[in-house]
C-alpha cells in the first residue's frame, strides 16, 4: 500500500545529518509493513529484528554499547550474514521491549552515523515517556505514523486518476456533478472502513462491511487488552471509562471534553494520567481551545479546555455501532453523530497534513471547528457534513480578527467568496488533502 510517509524515509535516507530514525504511531497503523517495504525499495540489503520475539537479539544489547560489537553480532542475523553501512538498513522492531535498545541509539548516532538504524514498537510513544529508559534526546529523528489518509485509501482502491484529476484541481472551478457523486460516495465508504491497513486492505479485496467490522473488533479488542498490559494498574479501569466516553463526549452539542462525565464522582486529576496515556498511545488526539487567535496559536491555547477526537474515523464508527446501512442511506436517523463524525474525519485530514488543529469558542454559543496556521496567517475551519455553509461564528469570527483566508468544509462544490477581509474557500470534505 502506499503510505505517504515514505517520501519522508526517503528524505531521511538521503540526509547528511541522519540520525537513528524512531516511528511512533498507534498499533496496527502499518509501521512495520513501511519500514520493511521502503528497506527492500530503498536499500541493497535489511536486516529485521523484532527484539518482543526474539530474546538474543535483545541479550546483544545486554553487555555493553559498543555498536561495532552490537552490529558484528546482529549480522547472524541477516540472510548473508552482513551488515554495510552505507549499503544495509537495520530495522529493529518492537525496541520497548529492550530499554538499553533504545539508549544504545546515542551511539549509533555518534559512532556509526553512517549506518541506517530505523526503529519501532507497539506503544513506543507511550513508553519514551511513562517508563524509565534514559532517552537518547538529540541523538535521534522522530516520525509520527498515522491510519491511512483518505488520499492513501483512494490509492489503495485504485483509484489513482482520480487523485491525480483532485489534486491538480483550481479551487476556484466549480467540479462535475458526476464527479462529486463519486467522491461522496467513496468519502462514505472511508468514514466506515476508516484508514486502519488491514481494514482497507480487506475491503479493498472483498467489498465487505461485515469483514470490515470483524476486523475492526479485533483491533478494538487488542487495544483494550493493551490496557491490561501495559498501562499502570491503577489506571486500567480509568483508561476503559476514558475509551468508552470518548464517542459520546465527541458527540455532544458543546464537544469539549470534560472529566464529570467519564465517570460520576470522578475529577480531572484522578483522570488525567490515563486519558495522556490514551494521548501517548496515539489512539486519541487532544484540539485545544485557543482563545486568542494570533501566531503561534500554541502560545494562547488553553491545556484545561479541550476536545478529544479519535485517530480512525473507521473505528469511531465501529465503536458507536453506527450501521453502515444507516450511513450510506442517508435518512437522517443519525443527524447529530454525523457531524461529529464529520468533525473528527476534518481534524484527522487536517493532522495529516501536519496543520496542528486548534478551536475557537466566544462566550456560550459561538465557536468555530478548527484554527490552524501558515507562516504568516490563522486560518479559521468551518465543517459542515452537508452542502449547507451558512456559518454565524464564522462570519463573527471573520468580522472580529479580519483573517486574511479562511476554508469552509462541506459537500458543496468547490468556489471562492470574498468579503471585505477575508477570502473564504469552499472545500469539499473529499478534497482536503489537496491542500498540501
Amino acid at each position: 500500500m502506499y503510505r505517504e510517509i515514505v517520501k519522508d524515509l526517503m528524505k531521511w535516507r538521503n540526509s547528511d545529518k541522519r540520525k537513528p530514525l524512531v516511528i511512533t504511531g498507534m498499533r496496527q497503523c502499518g509501521k512495520t509493513y513501511v519500514m520493511q517495504k521502503f528497506g527492500k525499495e530503498a536499500f541493497e540489503s535489511v536486516v529485521y529484528i523484532n527484539l518482543e520475539k526474539n530474546e538474543l537479539a535483545a541479550s546483544i544489547f545486554e553487555y555493553d554499547y559498543d555498536v561495532h560489537r552490537i552490529v558484528n553480532e546482529l549480522s547472524g542475523f541477516s540472510e548473508d550474514g552482513k551488515i554495510i553501512p552505507g549499503k544495509s538498513l537495520l530495522i529493529i522492531d518492537e525496541i520497548q521491549a529492550c530499554p538499553r535498545a533504545i539508549t544504545a541509539l546515542k551511539y549509533f548516532c555518534e559512532d556509526m552515523r553512517e549506518l541506517h538504524v530505523m526503529c519501532a514498537g507497539s506503544l513506543l510513544g507511550v513508553a519514551l515517556k511513562h517508563e524509565n529508559i534514559s532517552f537518547p534526546v538529540g541523538k535521534i529523528n522522530r516520525l509520527q505514523m498515522y491510519p491511512m489518509s483518505f488520499k492513501e485509501y483512494l490509492i489503495a482502491c485504485d483509484e489513482e486518476n482520480i487523485v491525480k484529476i483532485l489534486n491538480d484541481y483550481a479551487k476556484d472551478r466549480p467540479l462535475a456533478d458526476s464527479l462529486m457523486g463519486r467522491m461522496e460516495k467513496l468519502l462514505k465508504n472511508y468514514l466506515l472502513v476508516g484508514g486502519m491497513p488491514e481494514a482497507v486492505a480487506s475491503w479493498c479485496e472483498n467489498r465487505s462491511f461485515e469483514e470490515v467490522a470483524e476486523i475492526q473488533d479485533n483491533i478494538l479488542e487488542d487495544y483494550s487488552s493493551d490496557f491490561s498490559k501495559h498501562a499502570p494498574i491503577a489506571d486500567v479501569p480509568k483508561l476503559h471509562w476514558i475509551w468508552e466516553s470518548v464517542p459520546k463526549q465527541l458527540a455532544k452539542e458543546n464537544n469539549k471534553f470534560v472529566f464529570s462525565q467519564v465517570k460520576s464522582g470522578k475529577r480531572a486529576h484522578e483522570l488525567e494520567n490515563a486519558l495522556q496515556w490514551l494521548v501517548d498511545s496515539g489512539l486519541v488526539y487532544r484540539c485545544e481551545l485557543a482563545a486568542n487567535p494570533e501566531i503561534p496559536l500554541s502560545f494562547s491555547a488553553d491545556g484545561s479546555y479541550f476536545k478529544i477526537y479519535m485517530a480512525d474515523v473507521g473505528l469511531l464508527c465501529r465503536r458507536t455501532g453506527l450501521s453502515y446501512k444507516a450511513l450510506l442511506a442517508e435518512n437522517g436517523v443519525f443527524s447529530s453523530f454525523k457531524g461529529a463524525l464529520t468533525e473528527n474525519y476534518v481534524h484527522n485530514e487536517l493532522i495529516y497534513l501536519d496543520k496542528k488543529p486548534y478551536f475557537w469558542r466566544s462566550g456560550n454559543t459561538a465557536e468555530v471547528d478548527f484554527l490552524i496556521e501558515d507562516d504568516e496567517n490563522v486560518i479559521p475551519v468551518e465543517v459542515k457534513s452537508a452542502d449547507n455553509t451558512r456559518a454565524k461564528s464564522y462570519r463573527l469570527f471573520c468580522n472580529r480578527h479580519k483573517p486574511s483566508v479562511g476554508y469552509k468544509f462541506s459537500l458543496k462544490n468547490t468556489g471562492v467568496n470574498m468579503t471585505e477581509q477575508t477570502e473564504t474557500y469552499n472545500i469539499p470534505l473529499y478534497m482536503i488533502w489537496t491542500l498540501h
